[in-house]
């Protein structure tokens, strides 16, 4: 993680009009996200993590405060930032390889690069034998793999998933998170998850970024200092998942400040196990 500053976020604030009032939505929110880290961000309904994930990625730019990307603020959508929603959102008329090709339309890359690339991706999640069938041939866990193959097909170095595993069964929903943690350690691009899921998140993070209710504030960050692939039964993950539950269900939602950074080393867990619940300053 050469640069910490890879996604900066600072004093992030979103109100929306409802009925003629002010509803905030977000609260000075202040996040870094080093380049190639995954982060997930859970936190009650309506808490803001959603319109915090839409904020970064530039398909909304209304807010105050300062948010950018590589050292370049975000004013809008970006081919270098892909998103991934919980919804596959294909359409339906286009086969399989034309809804992943749709993520290189802004593209000036020539035709056949833009093939090679489809196919290359179709390849990557597992897609490679359906680039011809229609999304009604799908199964919900290959049509959000789709979905991932066109978040990924221009090869953003950000990638931004809403709960993209929400609307699938169980065991679908370990299936494809085991599939994204691989995707994630062959591409190396950095990750911001938004789930309702707390194991998810604990599975699949290398930090955790606790929301508190409306408005939305980054009340705490838990850091998951553990090597993968990872057990999703082990005592330390079992561990790492209580302290965020208990985050979760604690009546106090102010935050905490720290500069605190995941640790990737085996051999910093313990320690690092006996640090207090964080949150990120500035």
């Amino acid at each position: 993680m050469s640069n910490p500053a890879h996604l900066r976020i600072r004093e992030v604030t979103r109100e929306f009009n409802v009925n003629g009032e002010k509803l905030s939505a977000l609260d000075a929110v202040s996040l870094d996200v080093a380049e190639g880290e995954f982060v997930t961000i859970v936190g009650a309904s309506g808490c803001g993590k959603s319109t915090l994930l839409r904020l970064a990625a530039g398909l909304d730019t209304t807010h105050a405060g300062r948010i950018a990307h590589d050292g370049r603020p975000v004013t809008g959508p970006s081919l270098d930032r892909g998103m991934v929603f919980q919804e596959p959102r294909l359409f339906p008329w286009l086969t399989v390889e034309r809804n992943v090709a749709l993520g290189l339309e802004n593209s000036e890359l020539s035709k056949s690069e833009k093939k090679r690339l489809v196919e290359e991706h179709l390849e990557l999640v597992g897609l490679a034998g359906f680039a011809k069938a229609y999304p009604h041939q799908l199964s919900g866990g290959m049509a959000q793999r789709a979905g991932i193959a066109r978040g990924l097909v221009n090869r953003p170095n950000v990638l931004f998933l809403d709960e993209p595993f929400g609307a699938l069964d169980a065991i679908t929903k370990t299936r494809m998170q085991d599939e994204l943690q691989e995707i994630w350690a062959r591409e190396r691009i950095t990750m911001v998850l938004v789930t309702h899921d707390v194991e998810e998140a604990v599975y699949l993070g290398d930090r955790v970024v606790i929301m508190s209710p409306r408005p939305g504030r980054i009340r705490d960050i838990v850091p998951v200092n553990l090597r993968r692939p990872r057990e999703r039964t082990s005592a330390a993950l079992a561990r790492i998942r209580t302290r965020v539950l208990e985050s979760l269900n604690s009546i106090d939602s102010r935050p905490v400040a720290t500069d605190e950074r995941p640790v990737r080393d085996e051999g910093s867990r313990r320690a690092a196990s006996l640090r207090p619940a964080v949150a990120l300053a500035n």
